[in-house]
């Protein structure tokens, strides 16, 4: 990394159309960020990092030490500094090698800076002789000065309790975007197995061999555990700020338990819409599955269909996906997307891409115009058809097969530019905000692992 990296971030933010938050927050998600001892002990009072499905971290828990493990946060804000950042949602991906710090401040916030962060800490920040506050500093920044300031939220009532056989609420039902989501990985191990199969940029499997150790994570979630997490979770989540969850895990090749993908994902939404009728946006990730499986998601109750297509390219797919390629075939999976349209309504069909991946090696694009050219294809493709997909910032996680021949992310200006793009194709066909994501738009946005949302 050279040592003016912050100018060449400047220039970024000179040459594109996107706001300088979302341009960090992507920076912050290809690099990770490393808190300096005092950040996690200011971090312990906050809601925790849940590694909900995959790492999301640059190193391996056994590089962590036992408070990063357990203290950093989900997520953090971006808010206030010189820059006066609007605030700003970003998944956490550890990283103790990333030009990103997060480190504690004392008497440097501005006062119209914590009154920014009144549905946080403020007020108790704003007691404070002399203010505590944490803020983001980047290693290669030349003038003395932060970034942003960083605000975290508050571990929520529900996150505090335990199930009746002991387990954390937070193991069962974890929030993400900032506490909007509740992510359910009912299947945490994936059948797609070993380097023939597996997606290469994806941990899950990895993830859980690492997280069994640190948690109490069980392969297959019981239903009866996730309504009695629900449950405690409708009767402290008082301000109903969780508003959606995603039921999700891994590929189901043949059958588990007995059951096939569909009727092993449906169960979950028909006991949940059974027991919280409608409190919830019920949104099912899962493969690309024929019609008649479709239906059984959406008669279970779902209203959502998350079928991931991860990547655009057909050359691609087939080495980066190869269990989906085997499986389904690219061109089966994008027939089944649209499909699915005319089941859920296309605005309810939302399929991720990945996006990075495009550019890793050994056999991605060498350049950031053919990588964007590709993958904005693929946005104008479901685009033109009214589904609007996403996108997600590949983390470059070490238990990967693409960790073997990629040891850094793509440059930071293929992110900036596929926002741009995606924002000017989502505005080309007039479409509608993607549903149970919250909010558009800077300052408002949720989603965390990608800027898509920041910037319509």
């Amino acid at each position: 990394m050279t040592a003016n990296y912050w100018n060449e971030i400047e220039i970024l933010k000179a040459r594109y159309d996107i706001p300088f938050e979302a341009i960090v927050k992507s920076d912050l998600l290809r690099l990770g960020v490393h808190f300096t001892p005092e950040a996690l002990q200011y971090a312990k009072a906050f809601k925790e990092k849940s590694y909900f499905i995959f790492s999301f971290d640059r190193v391996t828990q056994n590089e962590l030490s036992d408070e990063e493990k357990h203290a950093a946060p989900e997520e953090m804000a971006l808010m206030g500094g010189p820059y006066d950042f609007k605030k700003t949602i970003v998944s956490v991906r550890l990283n103790p090698l990333s030009p990103y710090r997060v480190e504690v401040v004392s008497g440097a916030c501005q006062t119209k800076d914590l009154h920014a962060l009144k549905t946080d800490r403020a007020d108790r920040l704003l007691s404070a002789t002399p203010p505590t506050q944490l803020a983001l500093v980047h290693t290669n920044k030349k003038i003395n000065e932060n970034i942003c300031f960083i605000s975290l939220l508050e571990r929520p009532a529900y996150y505090q309790k335990t199930l009746s056989n002991g387990k954390p609420v937070s193991d069962i039902t974890p929030t993400i975007e900032w506490g909007y989501l509740i992510y359910l990985t009912a299947f945490r191990i994936c059948q797609y197995w070993g380097a023939k199969e597996e997606c290469a940029f994806c941990d899950i499997n990895e993830n859980y061999r690492q997280q069994k150790k640190e948690r109490s994570y069980t392969a297959i979630k019981p239903i009866d555990e996730v309504i009695e997490a629900l449950t405690l979770i409708q009767e402290t989540d008082t301000a109903r700020v969780s508003r959606a969850y995603t039921v999700s895990g891994g590929s189901i090749i043949t059958d588990l338990n007995g059951k096939s993908e569909a009727d092993f994902y449906a169960q979950y939404a028909e006991a949940i819409e059974k027991k919280f009728p409608g409190r919830w946006i019920g949104k099912a990730n899962v493969q690309a599955l024929p019609k008649e499986d479709v239906k059984k998601l959406k008669g279970a109750g779902y209203q959502i269909y998350h079928p991931n297509l991860e990547i655009w390219d057909e050359k691609l797919f087939k080495n980066i996906c190869p269990g989906k390629e085997r499986y389904v075939g690219q061109g089966e999976w994008i027939k089944r997307v649209v499909d699915a349209a005319e089941i859920f309504g296309a605005q309810h069909v939302i399929p991720n891409f990945v996006a990075g991946i495009e550019m890793s090696k050994p056999h991605g694009f060498q350049t950031v115009n053919e990588a964007v050219a590709s993958t904005t294809q693929g946005f104008d493709f479901f685009m033109s058809k009214g589904i609007v997909p996403r996108f997600t910032v590949w983390c470059v996680e070490p238990n990967t097969t693409l960790a073997q021949t990629n040891t850094e992310p793509p440059p930071l200006e293929y992110f900036v530019a596929l926002l741009q793009n995606y924002r000017d194709t989502f505005r080309k066909y007039k479409l509608p905000t993607p549903p149970g994501y919250g909010e558009p738009g800077l300052g408002k946005a949720v989603f965390s692992v990608s800027a898509f949302m920041d910037v319509l």
